[in-house]
């Protein structure tokens, strides 16, 4: 039976990357109605990145507990995450038993997942309404495997129908189930010192370096310009950050 597939976020690859202005990009407005459906309460918001010299990085606001990469899934980065998973089987990581992780089974789902990686990993610093489905869904599948977490999500209706009715919020026409898409999102986060990359499409999470609440921003950011030296000739790169909202 074909993996189900989800509506993707956005099928437009023009309209995937930042528009040059300070208004939000479509990815900005899925995950704020997307978690503000879901029951996340706005004292933590997702905001876009608008460049990665440091009087941009200024702008955003402080602390940040997580970012998003939207990136373009290329030959070149296929042939890295090869090599990187085979490295690193033989080498081994210390993964904390406090990561949340999932895998990937459901196409187009990639950006719901990062969401997930990013909003499971900092519930410490997040507040959620009492009926909150997003908060629900990580309480039920926290002591799950990555697995079986991706099973889990496959039958809970509540975050595919949020996740569909968000990613065709202000697109000029419905996006095909069956579009190709070859951007995706993964999902930078500080659990206990170390920055870690969560990926549904990886068998594990990736340890990237130590990092802190106040270098958070900055250490992502240098593992993103790696992504993005990898392909120098790709320009369809979209940052998010999860940030303390200053309002």
């Amino acid at each position: 039976m074909a993996p189900p597939r989800w509506l993707p976020l956005e099928s437009n690859p023009e309209v995937m990357t930042k528009t040059g202005g300070t208004g939000p990009t479509l990815q900005q407005r899925f995950y704020i109605q997307f978690v503000s459906c879901l029951g996340m309460r706005s004292s933590w918001q997702f905001g876009d990145v608008y460049g990665l010299e440091p009087e941009l990085l200024s702008l955003v606001p402080r602390p940040v507990c997580a970012l998003l990469l939207l990136f373009p899934v290329t030959e070149k980065y296929e042939a890295f995450k090869q090599e990187e998973e085979e490295k690193l089987k033989a080498q081994g990581q210390e993964i904390s038993p406090d990561a949340y992780f999932m895998k990937q089974t459901i196409g187009n789902a990639c950006g719901t997942i990062g969401l997930i990686h990013a909003v499971a990993n900092n519930q410490a610093h997040l507040e959620f309404e009492p009926d909150s489905s997003l908060k629900k869904f990580i309480e039920q599948t926290s002591k799950m495997t990555p697995e079986e977490k991706a099973v889990f999500l496959e039958k809970d209706e509540t975050i595919r129908v949020t996740h569909e009715s968000s990613a065709q919020e202000g697109q000029t026409e419905a996006p095909s189930l069956d579009e190709k898409v070859n951007l995706h999102f993964v999902a930078f986060v500080n659990i206990g010192g170390q920055l870690y990359e969560l990926d549904g499409r990886k068998p594990f999470p990736i340890i990237h370096k130590k990092t802190s609440e106040d270098t958070f921003l900055e250490d992502a950011v240098d593992v993103c310009k790696i992504f993005m030296a990898r392909d120098p000739q790709e320009v369809h790169f979209t940052i998010i950050a999860l940030s303390k909202n200053s309002d």
